[in-house]
């Protein structure tokens, strides 16, 4: 398993961001997934986060909901999610889970922990889970030896940035908007603000996620993050491509434009 801080260590030696890349498990296919997320790491994405696909996506917009819908009409189960984990994390990339409280709670904390650390998992981001409920999955995670990522938002206060920030142990995910997920004509302005506040509470990285979809404007969330998150762009790709090889050549094409972004 490749860590979170082997990750972020290497990218500041290098003098850049990293480079984070999100796909859900069972898309386009169970066995899909897993080649697209490699062709993202041979491309150039250090992180990739596996979403385990849920039939109620709270923050995703309409393209990542539309490749979950996929993902849940081809059967997706924790199993595959995992075994996606397990393939990806292969690639040495360290790979983590995205997913709503609710799929772990059922499956058991301690359980999917210990399953996902299992499979090669470095951790977990968690965007619906507040710091007020998040002992037990604290407790568990650290107990597996992976990570636990927390999300503030532009409208968090200091106080929950802090709140937020002690709970998390990979990074700090930075949402650059209120809203729900997708690429944007442009990053919404109060993500660096929010990056500066967030480091005043934490020596951890900060990563900033929604709206992120060229090089440019990953060169620019670089500039004051240590890692960019893309997801719905990605997706994006795949969802236009009229067979896997082309979704394929989409997907690296894409990442290595970022890659080169992240790296200016």
């Amino acid at each position: 398993m490749t860590t979170l801080q082997a990750v972020f260590e290497k990218a500041r030696a290098e003098d850049r961001a990293a480079l984070v890349g999100y796909l859900p498990a069972g898309f386009p296919t169970k066995d899909g997934a897993i080649a697209a997320a490699t062709a993202m790491v041979e491309a150039g994405c250090d992180v990739i986060e596996i979403g385990l696909p849920y039939s109620d996506p709270l923050m995703d917009g309409p393209t990542i909901q539309d490749a979950v819908h996929r993902s849940l009409t081809n059967g997706t189960r924790i199993a595959d999610v995992l075994r996606t984990v397990e393939g990806v994390a292969r690639t040495g990339a360290a790979t983590l889970v995205m997913t709503y409280w609710n799929p772990v709670d059922r499956y058991g904390a301690e359980r999917f922990a210990r399953d996902l650390a299992s499979a090669g998992g470095a951790g977990t981001i968690t965007p619906d889970l507040t710091p007020e409920e998040a002992g037990a999955w604290i407790e568990a995670s650290g107990a597996a030896g992976i990570d636990t990522v927390f999300l503030v938002a532009p409208s968090s206060t200091d106080d929950r940035i802090a709140k937020v920030a002690a709970c998390c142990t990979g990074f700090v995910y930075a949402a650059s908007l209120m809203g729900v997920t997708g690429a944007r004509e442009s990053v919404s302005a109060a993500a660096e603000g929010l990056v500066k506040r967030t480091r005043s509470h934490t020596e951890l990285p900060v990563c900033v996620g929604l709206g992120v979809g060229t090089g440019a404007q990953a060169a620019e969330v670089a500039a004051y993050a240590d890692g960019v998150i893309v997801g719905s762009a990605f997706i994006r790709r795949l969802l236009d491509a009229p067979d896997e090889a082309s979704g394929l050549a989409a997907l690296r094409e894409l990442a290595r434009e970022l890659a080169g972004g992240v790296r200016r």
